[in-house]
């Protein structure tokens, strides 16, 4: 198992808190970029040590202490996971969304590599790749993603996964795979995962399930959040995702079929889309995945267009909302720790689904995350115009934070943003 050498960082964090109190509103542009990289660098330095656990090479949700080695104390115990506790799902634990950030943190990898060309990036990618590989394999049962593995044996998962893991999941493999970071022994690991998935798909979405994808165990998710078709709007277009990049991967003719079968229908179905519907920022992402992946390969000219037209949709309806996302930073208490959720006082209950409320601190995390998912979203289309309002307010976000008293695993898609503003041409 390979062992990531962390890289430190040589700015004190009281150091970058000073100059950001110092620097005048009208500091120069060089001093904002470098202050700018200096965050940055301390978001990199964070997320390795405190999220990620080289056990399982994995990052997990929060952080419940900023003392050293006590970060991640929260998470579940094996015995506890094996018999599902609290939910199926491991919501509210911290082992609820490994996917979501190891696809995530693969696609901003991918674009630090195009910026840098740091060559060392190829062992962080290779890390997070093997996160992914145990989530698709350590439970024995192809095809099926756990969201993330128990730290303390290094392989007990929660049994209900999402088609929001398997969103990020997909498209964090398929931009890798087209990198110049992936070899070609990782390009196979990477296609028998995918037809792994795609396999199970087949098997399992369909009407006797209400195309539900099923659980690790093999029954329906009571929950609807495992279903990949006959869905809302947004979520229409990740059954053709996945299959488009199994089928770009490998060049199997049934991947290619059921690409083709789905792909029509579900861009009518976001086209029907009201223009005032209001989603979580995650939703945009995730969306935003989906149209970029099929933009990509699709080759009818319309059938283009109209992916097209709902990628610029959707970075403008995330363009709507940075600013008030901005400006919720401002009114938080950002070092605010996440708790210990078998203390919580509020649980909800859902059947066999109990969930542990985090109270106050669920709206700073979700407030962390959300600029940073906001800040990415128009950035993904690479032919959007970028404008100073968007540049200032993702440098506002950045600067913001102070990431040393950072406990939202958000860290990661401000990380993703900046990179694509690089990417871009930003700062």
């Amino acid at each position: 198992m390979k062992q990531r050498v962390t890289r430190r960082f040589s700015i004190p964090v009281i150091t970058i808190l000073f100059c950001l109190c110092s620097l005048p509103a009208n500091g120069s542009e060089p001093e904002r970029k470098e202050l700018l990289k200096q965050q940055i660098d301390q978001a990199w330095q964070v997320t390795w040590t405190r999220f990620y656990r080289p056990e399982t090479h994995l990052f997990y949700d929060y952080l419940s202490s900023y003392e050293p080695g006590k970060a991640l104390g929260h998470l579940p115990t094996a015995a506890e996971v094996q018999r599902q506790f609290p939910n199926p799902c491991g919501y509210s634990t911290g082992m609820e969304d490994g996917m979501i950030l190891g696809g995530a943190m693969l696609s901003t990898i991918v674009d630090m590599y195009d910026v840098t060309g740091d060559e060392k990036l190829k062992t962080d990618i290779d890390n997070v790749f093997q996160g992914i590989k145990l989530c698709a394999t350590v439970h024995g049962v192809p095809g099926f993603i756990a969201r993330a593995v128990c730290v303390e044996d290094g392989k007990s998962v929660y049994i209900n996964s999402s088609r929001d893991q398997y969103t990020h999941c997909v498209h964090g493999l398929w931009r890798y795979y087209h990198s110049p970071l992936c070899n070609e022994k990782t390009k196979q690991e990477i296609r028998a995962i995918l037809s792994a998935v795609v396999d199970r798909m087949i098997a399992n979405v369909t009407p006797e399930t209400n195309y539900d994808f099923l659980r690790a165990d093999g029954k329906r998710c009571p929950l609807g959040i495992c279903r990949m078709w006959n869905v809302r709007p947004h979520e229409a277009a990740r059954l053709p995702m996945i299959y488009a990049a199994a089928w770009d991967m490998t060049g199997e003719e049934k991947y290619w079929e059921q690409y083709r079968h789905y792909l029509t229908p579900a861009i009518r179905q976001t086209q029907s889309m009201q223009p005032d519907e209001h989603h979580s920022a995650y939703v945009y992402v995730q969306m935003q995945c989906s149209f970029e992946l099929l933009h990509h390969l699709e080759q009818d000219p319309q059938l283009k267009a109209d992916l097209h037209g709902l990628m610029k949709q959707t970075a403008e309806k995330a363009l709507s909302k940075i600013g008030h996302a901005r400006n919720a930073l401002f009114d938080l208490d950002l070092t605010m720790l996440g708790p210990d959720w078998r203390e919580a006082e509020k649980w909800i209950t859902q059947g066999e689904y109990r969930n542990p409320q985090w109270g106050a601190y669920r709206r700073v995390w979700h407030a962390i995350r959300e600029a940073g998912e906001l800040s990415l979203v128009p950035l993904m289309l690479a032919d959007l115009p970028t404008t100073e309002a968007q540049k200032q307010n993702l440098a506002d976000i950045i600067l913001r934070m102070d990431y040393e008293q950072t406990s939202s695993c958000g860290v990661i898609y401000h990380l993703a943003a900046y990179w694509k503003a690089r990417k871009r041409g930003l700062f």
